[in-house]
């Protein structure tokens, strides 16, 4: 199987210490969520599923991610990079559109997944539009492991940034994932954007380490930063 850096990736969090934890969001209402690398690594796997089994998902495709910086919007991200689609940031054309308001998502999209950001969603809150799929009610239904169908391209791009470059996936762990010192637990706030998140989370977890995403709404205490032993850069 060909395999780029995301597959190499979501292969290091599932083993090893698999059990540390790599990604923790607070949210507004005293929500906080810490996810293991074993645990990442499942919710990315029944996403890709979904998008592979249930929404015929293929290397090269476009996923457009109109999602804040949340912590299912990262998993979304490398479920689509593992499958080798393109992440679309921007309001540009894409195939997919997970999305957490999906009342004005039209008609462009092959499929449109309405994603519920609390934690605790079991199924969208109120009525979506026809043919919304409903992320939180069917991704658990999916498996816990990923086989792809087809081998995705390095050579197919991944993401094009704010900036406009062009980063294929062969190059996001060189050239979009910002470098982090071995083992640093990194604070990263949701209001610099979800370009902003992916590429310091995929630095911080190339060399062993972790994420701590908060909301705007949650106050970066001294309290946090100590109970959530955030250190290195």
């Amino acid at each position: 199987m060909t395999t780029i850096p995301a597959i190499d990736l979501m292969g290091r969090l599932r083993s090893g210490n698999s059990t540390a934890p790599r990604l923790t969001w607070y949210g507004p209402d005293s929500e906080r969520v810490e996810l293991s690398g074993r645990v990442l690594d499942n919710w990315v796997a029944k996403t890709s599923n979904l998008l592979q089994d249930e929404l015929d998902a293929e290397p090269g495709m476009r996923l457009r991610l109109a999602l804040p910086a949340h912590w299912k919007a990262l998993v979304w991200a490398l479920a689509g990079w593992q499958l080798g689609l393109e992440t679309v940031l921007d309001d540009g054309a894409a195939d997919f559109l997970a999305t957490d308001d999906p009342s004005g998502a039209g008609d462009q999209h092959d499929a449109v997944i309405a994603v519920a950001l609390p934690a605790l969603a079991m199924r969208w809150t109120g009525e979506l539009p026809a043919g919304c799929l409903d992320y939180a009610a069917e991704v658990r239904s999916h498996g816990d492991v990923f086989m792809p169908h087809s081998d995705p391209d390095p050579s197919a791009c991944a993401i094009r940034t704010h900036d406009g470059r062009t980063i294929l996936h062969s190059d996001l762990a060189s050239g979009f994932a910002l470098h982090h010192s071995e083992g640093a637990r990194v604070h990263v706030p949701a209001d610099h954007g979800l370009e902003s998140a992916l590429a310091n989370a995929l630095g911080a977890w190339q060399h062993d380490g972790s994420v701590v995403l908060t909301h705007a709404d949650v106050a970066l205490t001294d309290k946090l930063l100590a109970d959530e032993r955030i250190h290195g850069s």
